[in-house]
């Protein structure tokens, strides 16, 4: 008896000596969850490119960019016009195409003067996404951004809480740019189908000026002495709001106002009770999505380039909204840079 156990236990320790020496010279395939195989070529360039460079307002978008780039294993450059100009703009854009890169993310400063442009990166095979300001008539395979209408509306509401769903508001924007128009849009329709005792009075260009919106600004105060609100669609005319208020009411006025992004200069304003409120976006995620998109269009174009000519799904949305918050005095410290 002893000796059939003792034959038994020989047999299963030989079994299991040749299941792990099996599993040595075998292992399992990989887990198809392992994102970890998700990487790209350190030489596959990916390129952003802006208008007015410089702001603070990129540099969220551009950090979400470069995070994706390296969690994928791939590099990205920067590049935009310095100033809120498209021909400007649109030499950037063909410098970048000439350079053949494996992606191009863009916002675009004029939707209607950049789309050829656009159209030109992506039948040259350059895949082509759109963020923050979009295109719609182009050829590019994605926007990443705001639902801007839905932002004005909800900046509306804000201006009816903060003026008691009465009185005269007007809009100071950047008309000649898609989102901005968009955003005016939103505001203006909900205030005349949401609020009946309340009227936009006048939409004025700011230019996505400093200055420019403080002449505006100061224009507007003196034709509506008894205006109630101005909403101004980007951070640049919600500080020259500010300051022609501060001039011409004062400390104690009673005109509440509305801006746009989280710039440094607009929160400091919110802080200070100048600016009632501003609409915060979320600035990394464009940047973040942008790149993991480009990057999966230039995988699939690289094993075919005419793969979306014919019937062949997008593997991206051709639309993500990347969300929108209502920043106050009350909140205003969560969104300063960490």
């Amino acid at each position: 008896m002893l000796k059939k156990l003792g034959l038994v236990y020989v047999l299963l320790i030989g079994l299991f000596l040749i299941y792990v020496l099996n599993y040595k010279l075998h292992p399992d395939p990989a887990d198809p969850w392992d994102t970890a195989g998700l990487r790209g070529n350190i030489e596959d360039k990916y390129v952003m490119v802006t208008f007015q460079s410089g702001i603070d307002y990129w540099k969220s978008v551009l950090k979400g960019f470069e995070d994706a780039a390296e969690e994928l294993n791939v590099s990205v450059e920067y590049h935009g016009s310095t100033q809120h100009n498209a021909s400007e703009q649109m030499t950037v854009l063909e410098q970048a195409i000439a350079k053949k890169p494996a992606g191009i993310a863009i916002s675009a400063v004029n939707s209607k003067l950049l789309t050829a442009t656009i159209n030109k990166a992506v039948e040259s095979g350059i895949p082509v996404v759109l963020f923050d300001s979009g295109a719609p008539d182009s050829k590019a395979y994605s926007f990443l951004g705001t639902d801007n209408f839905n932002a004005g509306a909800e900046a509306a509401r804000k201006m009816a809480e903060l003026t008691g769903g009465k009185g005269s508001v007007a809009i100071i924007t950047t008309p000649d740019q898609h989102n901005h128009q968009e955003r005016t849009d939103g505001f203006s329709h909900t205030i005349r189908s949401e609020f009946p005792e309340m009227k936009v009075v006048s939409v004025k260009d700011g230019r996505g000026d400093q200055v420019a919106s403080r002449q505006a600004a100061e224009e507007l105060l003196s034709q509506y002495p008894k205006l109630g609100g101005i909403f101004a669609t980007e951070s640049n005319g919600g500080i020259g709001v500010a300051e022609a208020v501060q001039e011409q009411q004062g400390s104690g006025s009673t005109l509440k106002i509305i801006s746009f992004d989280t710039d440094k200069g607009t929160l400091d304003l919110v802080k200070e009770g100048r600016i009632a409120a501003t609409m915060a976006q979320g600035t990394w995620n464009m940047g973040y999505w942008s790149l993991t998109e480009l990057f999966h269009l230039h995988r699939d174009l690289q094993e075919e380039p005419d793969a979306y000519e014919g019937s062949k799904p997008l593997p991206v949305p051709d639309k993500v909204d990347t969300g929108i918050d209502v920043v106050t005095r009350a909140n205003v410290d969560n969104y300063y840079a960490k």
